[in-house]
């Protein structure tokens, strides 16, 4: 009892500093991202929602397109390329379309060429979520956050795009974004049809189940392909769909951010590790305060009367032997020791 008496005496003397507040910090942000809130079950739901609604919008896109591609004519194109050769290299796969449909009637304000309605939707990874096409960041941020622990698990950081919303172009957020794009496989479109991009490893394996054959090698949108109203709105439905996993990692992860700098400015306040302590107890996270200061670069060694008697002798009459130096540091790391 005396000597964890002592031992709780100690710790109530050691001074907060930078690697404390960080570690108490990051445990915290661990904590939170695993804790079961509103804010990361509406996430999650969201996921599973485009779990749902994507086989549904797919098997569609396959009747859509087999309307206006019929297998027949596919492999009619195949045959003659077979006989004649590249000039008749005309079927490729796709995985990201055109489709459009016509209004039964138009507004006052609106004449004929307002009758067709047309949005691209690209069944991708990293397909846009709104209707800028190309260029856009909407697929990104789906990827990272449907992706999320993949990455997690690559030591990749799956929110930048939500800790970095409305924020200008940075080397941090650069960094992370190409460390993403890499775990994912991910390369920008480089070529008219999409089985022609460079994609590998994540993006890759799940880009290929989304691919139709089209007849045609020149740019999606040169190729309109025709549906009905009720199609048209069930493709928005899977849009909508990932635009919700966006929207809610969002929230989710503003959520977390916001709680992260309570701490930080709270952490910054307190002059003492005890401090740190009790504000995670309170908070319902355990923190071993010993292990804590063990795995600290400085620990006790810098607070410890003993220690630091020891380091500052040590720093002069330094001419020694090798064993004497290897002796001496054992007997520091000893004493810094917590009974």
């Amino acid at each position: 009892m005396q000597n964890k008496k002592e031992s709780e005496n100690k710790m109530s003397k050691i001074r907060m500093n930078t690697e404390f507040r960080n570690k108490i910090l990051n445990r915290y942000v661990e904590s939170t991202e695993t804790e079961t809130t509103q804010e990361q079950q509406a996430f999650l739901q969201a996921r599973e929602n485009v779990d749902k609604i994507y086989p549904q919008a797919f098997e569609l896109a396959k009747l859509v397109v087999g309307r206006a591609y019929p297998k027949e004519d596919v492999d009619t194109c195949k045959s003659l390329k077979q006989k004649y050769g590249q000039p008749l290299d005309v079927v490729a796969k796709d995985k990201c379309f055109y489709f459009s449909y016509a209004k039964d009637e138009l507004n006052e304000d609106e004449d004929e060429s307002d009758r067709n309605i047309s949005e691209h939707f690209d069944f991708g990874l990293f397909g846009e979520v709104d209707n800028s096409n190309y260029g856009n960041t909407t697929g990104k941020q789906f990827a990272y956050a449907y992706k999320r622990e993949e990455l997690k698990a690559k030591e990749c950081n799956p929110d930048i795009l939500a800790q970095q919303n409305g924020k200008d172009e940075n080397p941090h957020k650069t960094k992370h974004i190409d460390a993403n794009d890499k775990a994912l496989g991910y390369t920008n479109y480089s070529r008219y049809n999409s089985d022609d991009d460079n994609t590998i490893g994540i993006s890759k394996e799940f880009d290929s189940q989304f691919y139709l054959d089209i007849i045609g090698t020149s740019h999606c949108r040169s190729r309109t392909i025709a549906c009905t109203k009720q199609e048209f709105q069930v493709f928005q439905m899977l849009k909508q769909a990932k635009a919700n996993v966006i929207t809610c990692h969002q929230k989710w992860i503003d959520s977390i951010e916001k709680q992260k700098q309570a701490m930080k400015t709270g952490l910054k306040a307190y002059r003492y590790l005890s401090e740190g302590v009790e504000l995670m107890k309170e908070l319902g996270i355990e923190l071993d305060e010993a292990e804590l200061v063990r795995c600290n670069s400085t620990g006790l060694t810098i607070y410890n009367p003993q220690n630091l008697a020891s380091m500052i002798k040590g720093m002069k009459n330094t001419t020694m032997t090798r064993e004497q130096k290897i002796a001496i540091r054992k007997k520091y790391e000893s004493e810094g020791k917590i009974n």
